[in-house]
């Protein structure tokens, strides 16, 4: 979920401007608005340029050749073109381009209808402009001009010969300044393609980089007066990128695992969190693409058993002004500027797009290991925040074709995500660019699915929540996206905006009750079991009736949201003052607990009842129906300090601490080193990663814990019940059982499967299993069921004990009957085999 904070964008203290309009603004009843246009005239349709005298070669990165120059390419500044661009005296240069094809929209390197090399620029405005103008920028980010073509569809278009991949290019939009009717064109504005596929250069937050005199002296009208000042040289620019080549070594995105999603286990990381401190990652590639694709990375990765890597925000973002004013940057990411390119920020290659290959290669090298790339995306937002944000993008192009503004005042901005605007999602125009985002990283990048942030906003229609809205029916009945794996995080901030369970097939869902039921249960708060009953068996309640499976269900207990599972029974409170909000941001609805000691201890006591329900929490999730998602870390014991929203910490608060399994943590600490001393004992979390890849072989040995059907209790064709539910004293549990205890659950999983088979055809079928949850604090006197159900039963898993082995003492030698009676202890899973008569026979 996007980071939510309790500031919002104020105007900066008044300030000397040069160059800003001084208008005074009009107020609210004026028919035209502020009117603060551009004073000179520029053309409606660009000159038809002369004839080069000769093709023009593709210009070296960074070097702006005129298409008619001949020989070498050389700097704008010093190019002897056939025909000489026009310049003023005082403003940049000016070329005269011939047309180019309105689709595909981006900037796209080929040849022209001569065969001339160069490339295509194409890009959306709104209706009603006077002109866009293609602004290209060399080295010394000397800027040249280069007016466009009207074109089908608001599309503006060009063909610039001599323009390759490297350059740097940007668009400055000449129309009507009028932000009553939601119309905010500046051409004093340099804005960044929403088609970019690479991006270079950082948002500054200059005022010059605000479409508005962001500290006009009158606060209620500062987003009406028009900055006439040039952003150019504080704004990031597009980077032409070449088309990948499939036949090139590196451009075969080679085979992708297709794991069914009954066996998929996600697995939610950071690129750069994941390998900031990894001492076998080489330091000059921690933190990156290159970082995560490192030997070291993957075989973490492939070791724990995960079969997907859900990667938080890799979209190119910047960070909030309020962040910057701070000292502070967006670590998460969910702040984006532009949809098709990789963030630059996560990239060890220095050239100019070279994050792109390396994203492909990351991707390459994970699949090669047999793990899918998820991509955590944010189509409810963008990085322009709401109308007293800057324009970097969309704002400029087509605010009110892109965001969705108040019907009763189109000045401001409708917002229901909690981030200032939210993209509109009805409109073809927005349909398009996410779609065309979308297929864009499955086809060119290899990503394997998506986790769709905030995603009730792409259902939202003039008419309320709509799930067959344009976007969502686009995205269902594609033949690209609808092959892919599809996760929605089913909620916004807006009316009606929480839809757990409404998302139509073939979507899955971030599963917050699950989340919720796990918490309550462990920590003592569940008024009965009913509520676990249903989400350990894959929540039939929210996803059968649209006829969707238990894989719909994404089980998790923590997420990049909120506490860390350590945290989350180690702190009773959040401790975010570090974020600098004085505590007001992050949720208080954690449903955590301290075990009686808030926060770092070294009373050993307190530990070991951490650890155990550290344990006992792993073990619900992993053996629940539905797909499991872990946090990275969680099963390293990372703690972020109680810090329950760390969006803004880029450090070691939420960077994994490898220390457990290398021994040494390679980042330096934030001072004071002693506030970040971990009391924890190295080997319990060493014990904690050995629990978790054993759970996970356990996940995979069992067909029964990846059931790709409901369980439904019933008897089948041979007479068997895939799930029966027991109490403490063995007896198959009747309606008021379900109420009678919020303590302890206990099912037996029917290992034929009878009927079922797996994504390839074959029949499934495994041992049957027995699970007891127990989150009493006292041990329990449990009574196996009896020989209807199985001969006898063997402990394969106790996580009263540290790496959750059977213990000795207990259960070696004979397997224990069916009937008889065992201890289980406090706070603790136990999995049994169900041995049947034939097996005992042996």
């Amino acid at each position: 979920m996007t980071s939510w904070h309790s500031t919002d964008e104020r105007p900066a203290p008044a300030r000397e401007h040069t160059g800003v309009a001084t208008a005074t603004p009009a107020r609210p009843n004026s028919p035209t608005g502020p009117a603060a246009r551009a004073t000179t005239a520029v053309p409606a349709t660009p000159a038809v340029p002369a004839t080069p005298a000769a093709p023009a070669t593709a210009a070296a990165p960074g070097r702006l050749a005129h298409p008619g120059a001949t020989g070498t390419p050389s700097d704008a500044a010093t190019a002897a073109p056939a025909a000489e661009p026009s310049a003023s005296p005082s403003g940049p240069a000016t070329w005269a381009v011939p047309p180019g094809s309105a689709d595909p929209l981006g900037a796209r390197p080929g040849t022209g209808p001569d065969g001339t090399p160069g490339t295509n620029f194409a890009v959306r405005a709104a209706d009603g402009i006077d002109l866009v103008e293609l602004c290209l920028f060399d080295d010394d980010d000397a800027e040249i001009r280069c007016p466009l073509w009207p074109g089908p569809d608001h599309v503006w278009h060009g063909f610039v010969p001599g323009v390759g991949p490297g350059t740097r290019y940007g668009y400055r939009v000449h129309g009507p300044w009028d932000p009553w009717t939601g119309r905010r064109h500046n051409p004093a504005k340099l804005l960044l393609d929403p088609y970019a596929r690479a991006v270079d250069g950082e948002f500054l937050d200059h005022p010059a980089s605000y479409g508005h005199v962001r500290d006009w002296p009158e606060p209620w009208a500062a987003d009406t007066v028009r900055d006439d000042r040039d952003s150019a040289p504080h704004v990031p620019k597009g980077v032409v990128v070449a088309d990948r080549d499939p036949a090139a070594p590196d451009g075969d995105l080679g085979p992708r695992p297709g794991t069914p999603w009954p066996d998929t286990v996600l697995y939610e990381l950071h690129v750069r969190g994941f390998t900031a401190r990894h001492p076998g990652i080489p330091a000059e590639l921690r933190g990156t693409y290159a970082g995560l694709a490192h030997p070291a990375a993957v075989e973490h990765l492939r070791r724990l058993g995960v079969t997907a890597v859900e990667l938080l925000p890799v979209h190119h973002h910047v960070s909030e002004p309020h962040l910057l004013a701070r000292g502070l940057t967006n670590a998460w990411g969910y702040n984006t500027l532009a949809y098709f390119a990789p963030h630059a920020g996560y990239a060890a290659a220095d050239s100019r797009g070279g994050q792109v290959e390396e994203f492909r290669h990351m991707v390459r090298t994970l699949h090669r290991a047999g793990i899918e790339v998820i991509l955590d995306v944010v189509y409810n937002h963008t990085a322009e925040g709401g109308e007293l944000g800057p324009t970097l993008s969309l704002r400029g192009l087509d605010n009110a074709g892109h965001y969705r503004l108040r019907a009763d005042d189109p000045r401001r901005h409708e917002d229901v995500t909690g981030c200032g605007n939210t993209l509109d999602a009805e409109r073809p125009q927005v349909v398009r660019l996410v779609c065309d985002s979308l297929r864009h990283w499955v086809t060119e990048m290899g990503v394997d699915g998506f986790r769709f942030d905030l995603a009730t906003v792409l259902a939202r229609t003039r008419q309320g929540v709509d799930m067959y809205a344009p976007l969502l029916t686009a995205i269902g009945q594609d033949p690209v996206l609808s092959r892919v794996k599809l996760i929605a995080e089913p909620w916004d901030i807006g009316p009606d905006g929480y839809r757990v369970g409404g998302f139509p097939a073939p979507w899955a869902e971030w599963n917050d009750r699950y989340r919720d039921a796990v918490r309550d249960f462990w920590r003592g708060a569940a008024p009965d079991v009913r509520e676990l009953g249903y989400r350990l068996t894959g929540s039939s309640d929210l996803y059968q009736h649209s006829g969707r499976r238990p894989w719909a269900s994404v089980n998790y207990v923590t997420s990049h949201d909120g506490f860390t599972l350590r945290d989350l029974v180690s702190y009773a409170r959040k401790h975010n003052e570090p974020n600098g909000e004085q505590g007001r941001d992050g949720s208080d609805d954690n449903r955590s607990w301290n075990c009686g000691v808030e926060g770092e201890t070294t009373d050993p006591a307190v530990l070991a009842e951490r650890f155990r329900a550290l344990r006992a929490l792993l073990a619900t999730l992993l053996l629940s129906t539905g797909v499991p998602m872990l946090t990275a870390g969680d099963e390293l014991g990372r703690t972020q300090r109680g810090n329950n929203n760390a969006y803004c910490q880029d450090n070691p608060t939420s960077w994994l601490d490898w220390s457990p399994v290398t021994g040494d943590a390679t980042a330096p600490e934030p001072a004071p080193a002693s506030a970040w001393e971990d009391l924890t004992d190295p080997a319990d979390r060493r014990a904690l990663l050995a629990l978790t890849t054993r759970l996970l072989a356990l996940r995979r040995a069992h067909p029964v814990l990846r059931r790709p059907d409901f369980l439904t209790g019933r008897p089948g064709p041979d007479g068997r019940r895939d799930i029966v539910w027991f109490t403490a004293d063995g007896r198959p549990m009747e309606d008021a059982d379900w109420y009678a205890s919020a303590t302890t659950l206990a099912c037996h999983l029917d290992g034929g499967l009878s009927g079922h088979t797996d994504a390839w055809g074959r029949p499934l079928a495994g041992d049957g299993l027995l699970l007891v949850l127990h989150a009493g604090a006292e041990p329990l006197r449990f009574v196996l069921p009896g020989p209807e159900w199985a001969a006898r039963y063997r402990t394969l898993l106790d996580t009263s004990r540290p790496e959750g082995a059977a213990d000795p003492a207990r259960d070696t030698g004979p397997a224990h009957p069916a009937g008889s009676v065992i201890d289980v202890p406090g706070r603790c899973v136990l999995v049994l085999r169900a041995e049947p008569a034939a097996a005992a026979e042996d």
